[in-house]
């Protein structure tokens, strides 16, 4: 059997649809959840300094260390079963645990996170949450009851999902200890892994819309900044339309809008890409709960629509305004040095045109010199055919006057063409 040769990504590339697997759970067990986005970009990011914090935390529980170039790892921690995943712009930890509280999402779980751990980690809190995962009570008023105790109305999302197999319920109000709260209710007999891909999916709308969310500051004080530019332009296009300014002072102005709009174009285009995609994973992530309404509550589908997906529209609005200023701006540039080049134009025609009467005037009076000229040469040169030739007049009978009127217009004539001869030649 002839072997192939395998492309050098081949495995890598495979290996990439694998790379973060679903957790395996089984109700009734209780989650902590915690994500940390770096304060520098993705380029200037130090990936080194999580892996030593994730390697920190494992020592502290006497755990193995993951590989060294590993973006995903699970582990367990004594009772608790961590999942770490390094993304490109956060980190997150996942704590599972056996059982639930006695008193639904209390505080005191998170503390498994050493407290010195967390001061150190490196970067900030993107958000964090506490989850439970119980069976489904019988009759629907018990699941009421239950949401009632733990979540706040105005900013509860709750319906059924995967057809019916599970109810999920999320509060997007952060509690007094600084948490969101996630409840899964689902029915007897329930696979581990679907439960484990509805917990992560929760997880995963939480902390993309967190992300997202990111932009939405930046848009705000973008949109504040184009709208002064906005009327600064209108002012500069009014000043093309007169004449009371100089058309380099507009020009110079216009190019200074235009090098701003462009170093801001540069600032935001990576945080409003990201915002884009990470937008498009909420989006993916609430269609696969496959939700269903429960009680005439609202669903995540619903919720996002109303509370996540203008605040999407005012960071593209502020985008599509940006790309739209910054044409603007150049359009108006051009426009500007077009009617200069015009100008210019109109100009250098009537330079050109100043030029050709000079040179015409230059012409004339050339030919009037080059006469003048053939004038003098001729009164020298009949003086001298005269003191040349008189002792031969002399002889031959001719006085000097005669010998002067012969010879003038023969000297006239010859002068005339020696200076017609030169001036061709040049």
């Amino acid at each position: 059997m002839s072997e192939f040769q395998d492309h050098p990504l081949r495995y890598q590339m495979a290996n990439e649809l694998h790379a973060r697997p679903y957790p395996t759970l089984s109700a009734p067990c209780h989650a902590m959840y915690l994500a940390i986005k770096n304060p520098l970009d993705a380029a200037n990011r130090d990936r080194v300094q999580d892996r030593a914090h994730l390697l920190d935390l494992l020592d502290r529980f006497g755990a193995a260390h993951p590989p060294p170039d590993a973006t995903h790892f699970f582990c367990d921690l004594g009772q608790y079963r961590l999942k770490w995943e390094l993304h490109t712009e956060f980190v997150t930890y996942t704590l599972f645990a056996d059982g639930v509280q006695e008193r639904p999402f209390d505080p005191v779980a998170f503390e498994v996170f050493p407290a010195d751990w967390l001061a150190s980690i490196p970067g900030k809190r993107l958000t964090s949450a506490l989850i439970r995962v119980e069976e489904m009570p019988k009759t629907t008023k018990q699941v009421e009851a239950r949401i009632k105790e733990s979540f706040v109305a105005e900013s509860i999302a709750v319906s059924y999902a995967l057809d019916r197999l599970a109810i999920v319920a999320g509060d997007y109000r952060i509690d007094s200890a600084g948490h969101l709260r996630f409840a899964i209710f689902v029915k007897s007999g329930t696979g581990e892994r679907r439960i484990g891909r509805t917990l992560q999916r929760l997880c995963e709308i939480e902390t993309y819309k967190a992300m997202s969310m990111l932009a939405l500051p930046k848009a705000r004080s973008l949109s504040n900044k184009l709208a002064k530019v906005d009327v600064q332009v209108s002012d500069l296009v009014g000043h093309i339309k007169g004449s009371d300014r100089s058309e380099e002072d507009v020009l110079s102005e216009l190019l200074g809008i235009s090098a701003d709009l462009e170093d801001q174009m540069a600032r935001c285009s990576f945080r409003f890409g990201a915002t884009r995609a990470y937008g498009v994973i909420v989006n993916e992530r609430v269609a696969a709960l496959r939700e269903e309404r429960f009680g005439g509550r609202q669903t995540f589908c619903e919720f996002m629509s109303r509370r996540f997906d203008p605040a999407m529209r005012t960071v593209h609005s502020a985008e599509e305004h940006l790309v739209s200023m910054s044409d603007r701006v150049m359009r108006a540039a051009d426009l500007l040095r077009t009617r200069v080049e015009v100008e210019r134009s109109a100009q250098n025609q009537a330079l050109l045109e100043s030029l050709d009467r000079r040179a015409d005037l230059q012409l004339r009076l050339q030919r009037t010199v080059e006469g003048l000229s053939v004038v003098a040469i001729s009164y020298y040169a009949i003086n001298l055919v005269t003191y040349a030739t008189y002792p031969f007049a002399k002889a031959a009978g001719l006085d000097k006057p005669v010998l002067t009127a012969i010879a003038t217009p023969l000297v006239l004539l010859v002068v005339w063409w020696i200076v017609r001869r030169i001036r061709k030649a040049h």
